[in-house]
């Protein structure tokens, strides 16, 4: 046999004793390889309260999802918590004549998140609750920051976040969450919490987030879009990765607990450099637009939407990310349930 004959059948045995195929053949067989592992552990529910009694409000760009009054979402919060969801993230939609340009209904002790983090403290003490810091749901102007000349006030915003903060912790909230990209603000919030004796409360800091097309509903449930404007003097150039890593090192070195990457499906390239950078859990959010989209095809019944979202929120892991806010939440818990 001539010696490149020789080679040639060498190879070719060696690669029919390569079959990856195998490892397919079987749904138990998959389920024992697969490599990453998504759980309801990894996820937390993003859920909208209003003011008012007796009120679920749908949230027509967010199909299937509610505005609920303080009395319908506890009932709401049980049910998600049953469902084995731990945690929750709270957004409020705040009453137009309570808004302001400086947003001071965000630390009011008697206001609507305060009173929500308290009820649901009472009701489900187990429950982790996770707080949003930002000005723009209490703001006249849409923006995350008090506004002068047209222009966001960076330090002035980064004060009343503090107020906020405190309030939210003394409230009982587990993980107080800036989402304004304010420079500094981690740091003077942990340092905040810290003097106040807060020092088991945790931040979820928004580090690396993005000025995206991909809120919008979101804006629409909180009735928070800018009045002026775009975001994009404090919130992230789309076409960033470097600066993402510098967000991400400086929320650390200001003490954050968590970080985050906003939005989630179209970074899935951050998510993934970031995990490489920290030793910090690093937390995704499948934003409004991502889960919008879904919706939408799904009721022209161009995707299986099941499958979609289990592949999307799977592709999430993959790239990195240790937890998730999902919309989804709920609705894929009830889907792991029925299986």
């Amino acid at each position: 046999m001539a010696p490149a004959q020789s080679k040639v059948e060498a190879s070719s045995q060696v690669a029919a004793s390569q079959r990856p195929r195998r490892l397919r053949r079987t749904a138990a067989l998959r389920r024992m390889v697969c490599e990453t592992q998504l759980t309801l552990n990894d996820l937390i529910y993003p859920i909208f309260v209003r003011e008012g009694t007796g009120i679920e409000e749908a949230i027509p760009s967010m199909p299937g999802l509610s505005r609920y009054s303080l009395d319908l979402l506890l009932e709401e919060a049980a049910a998600v918590y049953r469902l084995g969801i731990g945690a929750i993230a709270l957004f409020p939609l705040i009453p137009i004549d309570q808004k302001d340009n400086a947003g001071t209904e965000s630390y009011n002790p008697d206001g609507l998140v305060p009173r929500t983090v308290k009820a649901l403290k009472e009701a489900l003490p187990d429950l982790l609750i996770f707080t949003d810091v930002a000005l723009d749901p209490y703001s006249s102007e849409g923006h995350d920051g008090i506004v002068q000349d047209g222009k966001i006030l960076n330090d002035e915003t980064v004060a009343v976040l503090v107020k906020q903060a405190l309030c939210q912790a003394g409230a009982g909230a587990d993980f107080v969450c800036p989402s304004d990209m304010m420079d500094g603000r981690v740091g003077a919030i942990r340092q905040a919490l810290d003097a106040e004796g807060w020092t088991q409360v945790g931040i979820l800091a928004y580090s690396a987030k993005y000025a995206s097309a991909y809120y919008g509903p979101f804006r629409d449930a909180l009735d928070s879009a800018p009045q002026f404007g775009d975001k994009k003097t404090y919130q992230m150039d789309a076409a960033n990765t470097r600066e993402a890593l510098k967000e991400v090192a400086l929320d650390i070195a200001e003490g954050a607990d968590l970080v985050m990457v906003k939005p989630a499906l179209a970074y899935m390239d951050i998510i993934w450099q970031i995990k490489q950078s920290t030793m910090l859990p690093v937390v995704a959010y499948n934003v409004s637009g991502e889960y919008a989209m879904v919706k939408a095809a799904a009721e022209r019944g161009w995707i299986d939407e099941p499958q979609v979202v289990i592949e999307t929120l799977t592709s999430f892991k993959r790239a990195g990310a240790d937890l998730i806010l999902t919309y989804f939440a709920k609705q894929l818990a009830l889907q792991l349930r029925s299986q």
